[in-house]
């Protein structure tokens, strides 16, 4: 193994990350919304169980650093598909109007209510 700030094979840099026990559990999300400003990529990954539902993580991404994840989940998405099956999933929705916590905070939702 190279030593910390020598280049690995093919030129890369090799860096340690340490990961908590807690984060290394991973959450569970079964929909993720994703919005935008200029500056920043917004990912809230949820889940969502009969109607009502949590946040359980939220990233905030650079545009550039969000064009690299697409390209890196479209090329695992490809290999998974090679190596596995492919992927017939149910298509695509647009995202649904979730109502906001009593907080106040709307975490990027429409929460307005058409009566």
């Amino acid at each position: 193994m190279p030593e910390n700030n020598q280049p690995a094979p093919g030129g890369q840099q090799q860096i340690q990350v340490k990961v908590s026990d807690e984060v290394l559990k991973g959450v569970y999300s079964n929909i993720m919304q994703v919005s935008h400003t200029a500056e920043e990529f917004i990912l809230d990954f949820m889940n969502i169980v009969g109607g009502a539902g949590v946040v359980a993580s939220r990233v905030i991404v650079s545009p550039d650093h969000m064009k690299r994840i697409v390209a890196a989940l479209q090329d695992n998405l490809q290999r998974y598909e090679k190596g596995f099956r492919e992927i017939k999933g149910a298509p695509v929705n647009p995202t649904p109007t979730v109502p906001s916590s009593t907080s106040g905070s709307s975490f990027g939702f429409d929460t307005n209510k058409a009566e």
